[in-house]
């Protein structure tokens, strides 16, 4: 097994067409030898979070959506958040970026932003993408993956719709034979 990618996008290549990952960027939270998990980035849902935390408890209604985050476990919630502090046993996934260890965790983050105006970004997504093991590897061989080290910038771009062109121009920048601006771009 090759090195575990957790903290890195997977970029879905322009043959990858089931529809729950065409034109998606997905930021690993897991992979090892049981397999891995990871959430779509770039695709926010209609659902504000308030609403789809209203059975739970009560939040000043705002524009922040949830995004779905992959086709497994879609009634489940996850939280990418910048509040490291909150809970000592949680691992960065990024450098300051963390997943929600709890639901304790959850709420505090969500109601440290929406009624203390706290400045801690943070994403809700429903599901989560998952793969058996070996399965992502045999994708990643088959070419419908790019892998892309991960960024909490771009998992918090304020443009979700731009992240899966924005990575593929990088992928396609990284495979690059010349650079951009030469004598003669035939030869690229």
């Amino acid at each position: 097994m090759q090195d575990s990618l957790r903290g890195c996008f997977l970029v879905a290549g322009c043959r990858l067409r089931d529809p729950n990952f065409f034109k998606t960027a997905v930021l690993l939270i897991e992979h090892g030898p049981e397999g891995a998990m990871g959430l779509v980035v770039n695709r926010p849902s209609s659902v504000t979070i308030s609403n789809a935390l209203a059975g739970h408890f009560s939040l000043p209604e705002t524009d922040d959506l949830v995004y779905v985050g992959g086709p497994v476990e879609p009634a489940a919630l996850f939280i990418l958040h910048g509040a490291g502090d909150l809970d000592p046993d949680e691992r960065e996934v990024l450098p300051g970026l963390y997943v929600a260890s709890s639901a304790e965790v959850f709420e505090q983050v969500v109601r440290s932003v929406a009624v203390d105006g706290a400045d801690v970004p943070y994403r809700v997504y429903s599901g989560c993408a998952g793969w058996a093991p070996g399965q992502l590897e045999g994708e990643l061989a088959r070419g419908d993956w790019f892998v892309l080290p991960g960024s909490a910038e771009i998992v918090f771009h304020e443009d979700p719709y731009s992240v899966w062109d924005t990575l593929l121009a990088e992928v396609y920048r990284s495979k690059r034979l010349l650079p951009v601006h030469c004598d003669h771009p035939e030869w690229n």
